[in-house]
């Protein structure tokens, strides 16, 4: 029998959002907001992944682009600070990942916002509810499923479709940049789809299960064919209790699992234990929010962060990672976005 144990946590609302938010929330909608005309756009995105997949878009235009959530940050506890206010306040579009992920930041943009602007939710526009994984860490009781489709690379390419298509709109004068920089991106997004299938097929079947501490590969797994057996992040931050972690180190032993997966956000003293006794290799490097390097840098870009992560994946598995390796994952343009830090 499987384990599956965790608990949620998710943000508390701030408290900057108001009366103001019903008179906004007609503004929720990637088809809302009119044509921008005479002035550069303005973009507000959440977490760093989707700040690159939109500054991939929209760069080498005067587009402004600044992300509101830290790198390295938890995604889902962040509560924005008061002077992200004035960031939500004057942008024309915000993009967030939607699927309840950053409902604090989507409380503050609701208070915030002009009249003229909208929030377009990438997860919510491109997965149909009957689509929805719930699982160890996102239980279907709770309500919210698990909302990071951003790992999953034709997902991305969705959610990079969905921008392409609302700048276009809201910035017509812009619209044949978007369309190339859509299509250049696109061809290195199915490169490295195709890169992770080939790279999957030098790993064993039975060698290909996931424990990760946090559960963010799940539309992965499902698309590439991975098994998640587990997966640890308890609410209030509290360890799971010596019977369950018991139980999972049996787990690991009778499914021979052959690596456990941390996070570099999310330091696990308990996979570090299940790992010393069960002799399985822990890899505490995995990225789910935070980009490669500093801003600027050749690698800071989502398809940087995805090339990491799966030739670790790959690696720590037992299968053959070069075609992944042999990937260039600049960004199709200058990334000019401003990545909170």
């Amino acid at each position: 029998m499987k384990l599956r144990f965790l608990v949620v946590l998710f943000g508390v609302v701030t408290g900057c959002a108001g009366s103001d938010q019903n008179s906004n929330i007609a503004s929720v909608g990637c088809d809302l907001g009119e044509a921008i005309q005479g002035r550069a756009l303005k973009i507000a995105t959440t977490v760093a992944p989707i700040t690159s997949i939109v500054a991939n878009i929209a760069g080498g235009t005067s587009a402004i682009i600044s992300g509101i959530v830290p790198e390295g940050t938890n995604s889902h506890t962040f509560e924005p600070k008061p002077s992200d206010a004035a960031t939500l306040e004057s942008a024309d579009i915000v993009f967030i990942n939607g699927l309840v992920l950053e409902e604090p930041t989507k409380d503050l943009a609701l208070a915030n916002m002009k009249m003229s602007a909208n929030i377009c939710e990438l997860g919510d526009e491109i997965l149909p509810e009957s689509e929805y994984i719930f699982d160890f860490s996102f239980p279907k009781e709770g309500g919210k499923p698990n909302p990071h489709l951003w790992t999953n690379p034709p997902m991305a390419k969705q959610y990079a479709q969905v921008a392409r298509d609302v700048l276009v709109r809201r910035d017509p004068s812009n619209a044949a940049i978007y369309e190339s920089n859509f299509s250049a991106f696109a061809l290195k997004i199915d490169a490295l789809d195709n890169a992770i299938k080939i790279a999957t097929t030098t790993i064993p079947e039975g060698q290909r299960k996931l424990l990760t501490y946090h559960d963010a590969y799940a539309y992965f797994a499902l698309n590439y064919g991975f098994d998640v057996i587990g997966a640890i992040q308890p609410s209030s931050f509290d360890e799971p209790t010596p019977k369950e972690i018991g139980e999972l180190i049996s787990q690991v032993k009778n499914q021979k699992v052959k690596a456990i997966f941390g996070s570099e956000v999310f330091p696990s003293t308990v996979l570090e234990q299940i790992g010393a006794e069960t002799g399985v290799r822990y890899v505490d490097v995995l990225r789910d929010d935070d980009l490669i390097g500093e801003p600027g840098d050749a690698e800071h870009s989502w398809l940087g962060l995805m090339r990491f992560n799966f030739v670790t994946i790959i690696e720590a598995l037992g299968g053959d990672a070069s075609a992944l390796k042999s990937l260039d994952v600049q960004d199709v343009v200058k990334d000019e976005a401003k990545y909170p830090q």
